[in-house]
């Protein structure tokens, strides 16, 4: 069975966890992006209509991770004969380390999918979502993985072999904010050392087989410990994040047991044992960067187990 119109949400993820640099990343519940499925009379595939982004996304469907993703679907489930108009609109800001694109490229394949009646699974979907992605940050599933089958997820390869579902401590919780700066990819990327010593790789190679060890005994010290033990990526990206180490403090003082760098960034996360001391430590972020003539935008959740989902067919 296939459909006329199909609707698909993907939410915001944030990549890395600190050390976990392009293998490690979570689904936060909200917020997140929304594609549009159509059926129309002629073979191919093109964007009608993009809101939330300030005109700043192309409208070329083989420029856009949404539609790039689509038809891949359209490929693989070998329906080329079958046109399809996208709707994209854009609940995740740009450059803001929440996954954007990765959300665009899910919410495309999962949309195009349910508009064909499903034909792919949901791990058939991830080489779809990648090939979106990869147009604008690489072929990392860090932010993919997650949006598109919830949870905390770990790649040790960039395809669904390399897939490891992780578990999630139940007094997990997250307090985040996201000021109003955009850091592209290609920036955060553009800052990262060519080589990395020895000592330096043994150092990042044992946190993150910390923060896992920390994941399956349920100990959220231990994983903000592990989160906050990165060496390399963290130290030289902070500076593309305005008032971090400020910011940061900010936090600890409120009840934060770690922040790191949400992805690219600017996203700070916080990790925190108690949903108050989540509410609390968002309100503080934001106050802090209130207080610096710096808008923002802040909230607090737990981990979603739910990625990607159709909202609406017909």
């Amino acid at each position: 069975m296939s459909f006329s119109i199909a609707e698909a949400f993907a939410p915001a993820t944030v990549a890395n966890l600190g050390v976990g640099f392009d293998i490690l990343g979570l689904a936060l519940p909200a917020p997140g992006d929304i594609v549009v499925a159509r059926r129309r009379t002629q073979p191919g595939l093109t964007i009608t209509k993009i809101t939330g982004d300030h005109g700043k996304l192309p409208l070329d469907p083989s420029k856009n991770t949404a539609s790039v993703a689509a038809m891949k679907v359209l490929q693989l489930a070998n329906r080329l004969e079958v046109g399809i108009e996208l709707e994209i609109h854009k609940g995740l800001p740009l450059g803001s380390g929440l996954g954007s694109s990765a959300a665009s490229a899910v919410a495309g394949a999962v949309a195009t999918n349910a508009l064909l009646g499903e034909p792919l699974t949901r791990q058939d979907l991830l080489e779809p979502a990648l090939d979106g992605e990869a147009l604008v940050a690489g072929r990392h599933p860090d932010n993919v993985g997650p949006c598109l089958f919830g949870g905390i997820t770990l790649f040790t390869r960039a395809d669904i072999g390399g897939l490891r579902t992780l578990p999630i401590p139940s007094d997990l919780h997250l307090a985040l904010v996201t000021p109003k700066v955009e850091v592209t990819t290609a920036q955060a990327r553009a800052v990262l050392p060519p080589t990395i010593p020895l000592h330096a790789l043994v150092h990042q190679t044992g946190q993150v087989a910390s923060l896992i060890d920390a994941l399956y005994r349920g100990d959220v010290p231990a994983l903000a410990q592990a989160m906050s033990s990165d060496h390399i990526v963290e130290p030289a990206r902070k500076h593309l994040m305005p008032f971090f180490d400020e910011v940061r403090q900010f936090a600890l003082q409120h009840g934060a047991l770690t922040v790191t760098i949400g992805g690219a960034g600017p996203t700070l996360l916080a990790v925190c044992r108690r949903a108050d001391d989540a509410k609390t430590v968002a309100q503080a972020m934001s106050d802090a960067y209130q207080q610096r003539g710096i808008a923002n935008l802040a909230h607090h959740c737990q981990v979603s187990l739910q990625g990607a989902v159709v909202t609406n067919f017909q």
